[in-house]
């Protein structure tokens, strides 16, 4: 088996993975609130990653360069994660999923102001083009706009950012750093509301709760294994995949099925940032890539270790 099909096969599962976590959140939404299944789905996957960090000799502190943005990054993290298991709770998984699929466009715009980073006119086009397909899908005036659409859209907005700032420091913050805070922080902010949230569990829950932990592990690695195997251009634009789980398990546990009006925009939106991938992917055309460099492709939960790779790909001139 060839590198390259060996990493996208890790990108399908990662997503499959991603895409389940999802399913499970939606399923406990009902029951539960979000902060409550965050605390505990974070706690249960604390415990492998902290293994999984502290079994890696490379690591040998973990004090952050730049604590502040370390800390910003974070809580940029939290906001996405909690504002898209809201609207996984309150919104179809395909509408969800379509509305996130906008935060890399969001990056390339982003990266403009704040890495100073170049894009020409056709990923201007192609962000502007993606941003309408976001607007059909939430249909302005014809639809009432609810918390979930705009959990979904500051979860976007927030991942973008967290996105752009590990472009920013990814180099100099080692990933065990950009791992361990994130989680640390999103267990004291969880646990600081939990008195007012706390419903009782039972094991079944628990369980889904500790399955929510696991997948997002696992999913990491996979998005790991994949992005060491083959190029960016081949991982990122993987993660469209998650609309076809999303139907999928929508039809299947949920009876959702998508309208128009979402799969017309979500085409729009995954056309987009196709687009934006590939031109990255072509060296003549950009030679700084803030999408296909970014560290997770997924933009939603938990923090992302791929800075390192970032490193080994500028090292190996393996970018795309």
């Amino acid at each position: 088996m060839s590198a390259t099909l060996r990493g996208f096969l890790f990108a399908l599962a990662a997503f499959a993975f991603f895409s389940t976590h999802d399913a499970i959140v939606k399923t406990l939404g009902s029951s539960y609130s979000v902060f409550q299944i965050i605390f505990f789905s974070m706690l249960f996957a604390f415990v492998p990653m902290s293994i999984s960090m502290l079994a890696d000799r490379a690591v040998d502190n973990f004090r952050p360069h730049h604590p502040w943005l370390v800390l910003l990054r974070s809580s940029l993290s939290i906001i996405s994660m909690s504002s898209a298991f809201y609207a996984f709770t309150a919104l179809p998984l395909a509408e969800v999923y379509s509305l996130l699929f906008a935060t890399p466009l969001l990056i390339t715009a982003l990266s403009v102001p704040i890495l100073g980073e170049t894009v020409r006119g056709q990923r201007w086009a192609a962000v502007i083009i993606g941003l309408l397909g976001v607007m059909i899908v939430l249909r302005p005036g014809v639809t009432e706009l609810s918390l979930g659409h705009l959990a979904a859209l500051l979860a976007a907005c927030a991942s973008a950012l967290a996105s752009i700032l590990i472009r920013k420091i990814g180099s100099e913050e080692r990933s065990a750093v950009l791992i361990l805070y994130p989680m640390l922080l999103s267990l004291i902010a969880m646990s600081l509301v939990m008195p007012e949230v706390y419903q009782p569990v039972g094991l079944s829950d628990l369980s889904l709760m500790a399955a929510i932990g696991f997948l997002s592990v696992i999913a990491q690695h996979c998005v790991i294994g994949a992005y060491r195997a083959a190029p960016a251009a081949v991982v990122a634009p993987l993660q469209y995949s998650q609309i076809l789980w999303a139907t999928f398990f929508g039809a299947l546990f949920f009876a959702e099925t998508p309208d128009l009006y979402v799969a017309i925009g979500s085409a729009i939106i995954i056309g987009s940032g196709l687009f934006v991938v590939w031109r990255e992917s072509r060296e003549n055309v950009s030679a700084r890539r803030p999408v296909t460099k970014t560290a997770n492709m997924r933009f939603d939960t938990g923090p992302s270790p791929a800075p390192k790779l970032h490193r080994q790909e500028e090292i190996s001139g393996n970018g795309s």
